[in-house]
């Protein structure tokens, strides 16, 4: 064997080794998460490292959907978790479009007051949203919600499709109109489809905001029948003791539908679409 043969050996031995090292990393706590989901009640705080206990159980998550009003959870943070995604794709697509193909007075100033908005963290800004919110009297409820995380999403995604819109060819919109369409028409005829892998990083990230943030709706929201996913799951911690086992079991099953969303729409997450349609 050549010394090139054995550095480039050597070089994948290392690659593998460190990427198993951190794979492990990233997977122990989610399958200590799935062992303490499984442990009967009197051994949530075992110190055994057994994946699957011997003794394991589903009656933390019968419980969870029997004697909880998790369902509710679901419903609520689904509900305001799609609306904020719809609302968050549909205004950053126009805005975008404006911000990349049109010159106006303010232009710059808008641009840079996004991205400065993106430098402050949600809890400093969540006392002038609670005041505001007071100010229209949406505060517990569902619109009050989605007006912030809608608010605080919306300057990455603006300019996550400004960015992608710019790799677009105007011609390919010059085209479209030489053929017939109208400004809206080449836009949502064929630039909005050339901006899937975008849209799609848009819409992901509109959901994530809502659908796992815990300390805006702890503030907005005070009506437990209003309760998203993460302010019901930090229900099952009480000033004495903690319900581990519904924990981990809601943990699990709120996690399963970012996961299948990610796989579903990963596929979009594939450049080339324009690269394509230009040699076309």
């Amino acid at each position: 064997m050549t010394n090139a043969k054995r550095k480039n050996l050597l070089k994948k031995v290392v690659t593998h080794a460190i990427l198993i090292v951190f794979t492990i990393v990233a997977v122990y706590p989610v399958l200590q998460v799935v062992t303490i989901s499984l442990r009967p009640g009197d051994k949530l705080l075992s110190t055994s490292l057994e994946i699957i206990p011997a003794d394991a159980t589903l009656q933390s998550y019968v419980s969870l959907f029997t004697d909880r009003p998790f369902l509710k959870w679901v419903w609520n943070s689904a509900l305001i978790s799609f609306t904020v995604t719809l609302t968050g794709v549909v205004l950053a697509s126009m805005t975008g479009y404006a911000f990349s193909r049109f010159n106006f007075m303010g232009k710059k100033l808008g641009l840079l007051s996004l991205l400065v908005t993106q430098m402050f963290p949600a809890t400093m800004l969540l006392l002038p949203l609670y005041i505001m919110l007071i100010y229209f009297g949406l505060i517990n409820t569902y619109s009050g919600l989605i007006i912030i995380y809608t608010a605080t999403a919306l300057p990455f995604c603006i300019w996550t499709m400004k960015g992608y819109y710019d790799t677009i060819p105007i011609s390919l919109e010059e085209a479209a109109r030489i053929d017939g369409c109208n400004q809206f028409q080449s836009f949502y005829k064929v630039i909005l489809p050339l901006a899937a892998p975008a849209l799609v990083i848009t819409g992901l990230f509109s959901f994530m905001t809502a659908w796992s943030e815990y300390i805006v709706a702890a503030q907005i929201l005070q009506d437990s029948e209003l309760y998203t996913l993460p302010l019901g799951l930090k229900s099952f911690e009480a000033n004495m003791s903690t319900e581990w086992g519904l924990y981990g079991a809601a943990s699990l099953i709120v996690m399963i539908p970012v996961v299948v969303l990610f796989i579903v729409l990963s596929k979009w997450l594939v450049s080339g679409l324009t690269l394509g349609s230009v040699k076309g």
